[in-house]
């Protein structure tokens, strides 16, 4: 089984060069690697590049147009893998990463996607500020037969390429960059769902995240996690799914409960999220939608 590893970037080049390298060091045998980079200048191509000499399934393609949703398109487009994987650039994979992955794949041949946990480093133990996490206690199948819910983090992730080609890859206008923030990822496995895929959660494929956002940056962050959830559910309500409109009230319940609870425990309000979740659900009426392959058309309604 050969995998084709996508890492998409933009402007990190003191980050870039450990999350190649990580790859890079993988036991497993057949694999190959691709660097999407979205950056303003030539510093991130500058370390790539000087990993390339020595590693020729290494390969670097620099694109001006921004969005992460667009690069792992073009990665998907630029490879030939039977599997892709994704992780960012600011994780470092295990040296099993990618063994894990194909064996997962290898024992569930009706598998067509996978989440593994994104972990905190222990360099990062303690330190000010957050840094998001996906822990997974035990494997898990979701599907419609298995049960389902949304559930991973595209920090670590990966798919068969029939599952790309079958529903035509990622929505451009969701995800980092892109007009509607984040939540690419979670649309992408949602679509999954209602093409009868099934997706697993294996705690065995792991990373180590190092994505410290500080208390100023925090903010932002969690505004467009909020945004891009919105838009992402009310997309798939607004072409009369009820089974999503379903996910969505149970969404808000769950946060407004959670909201209540923080008041009563002193903790962080998460009145910001939700403001950015209902910001999320206008900004996606600015948007007609491919009601086919349930994505959104690129360029909004005129005003």
């Amino acid at each position: 089984m050969h995998l084709s590893v996508i890492i998409p970037t933009r402007n990190r080049p003191d980050l870039i060069g450990n999350a190649v390298a990580s790859v890079l060091a993988n036991t497993y045998p057949a694999f190959d690697l691709l660097v999407v980079d979205q950056s303003d200048d030539d510093r991130t191509g500058e370390v790539v590049r000087g990993l390339m000499a020595g590693h020729r399934y290494l390969r670097y393609v620099h694109t001006s147009t921004p969005g992460l949703s667009r690069a792992y398109n073009l990665g998907a487009c630029a490879t030939r893998g039977e599997v892709l994987a994704f992780t960012d650039d600011d994780c470092v994979a295990a040296t099993d990463w990618l063994e894990t992955i194909a064996a997962a794949f290898g024992t569930e041949p009706d598998a067509d996607m996978l989440y593994g946990q994104v972990l905190l480093p222990a360099a990062l133990a303690g330190s000010a500020g957050e840094v998001p996490t996906l822990p997974i206690v035990r494997p898990r199948r979701l599907s419609r037969r298995d049960g389902f819910q949304i559930y991973g983090m595209g920090a670590n992730f990966a798919l068969r390429r029939r599952l790309f080609d079958r529903l035509g890859g990622f929505d451009e206008v969701l995800g980092g960059g892109g007009p509607l923030r984040s939540s690419q990822d979670f649309d992408f496995q949602y679509r999954a769902y209602l093409a009868g895929a099934t997706v697993l959660l294996r705690p065995e494929v792991r990373v180590d995240h190092y994505g410290l956002r500080s208390r100023e940056q925090w903010p932002a962050t969690l505004r467009a996690y909020g945004v891009g959830d919105g838009a992402f559910y009310f997309k798939h309500v607004r072409c009369g799914d009820l089974f999503a409109l379903g996910l969505l009230a149970r969404r808000l319940g769950y946060l407004a409960v959670r909201e209540a609870l923080n008041g009563l425990r002193r903790k962080p309000s998460l009145a910001a999220y939700l403001r950015a979740y209902l910001e999320g659900m206008g900004a996606s009426l600015r948007y007609r939608i491919d009601r086919r392959r349930r994505v959104y058309l690129a360029q909004p309604h005129a005003s």
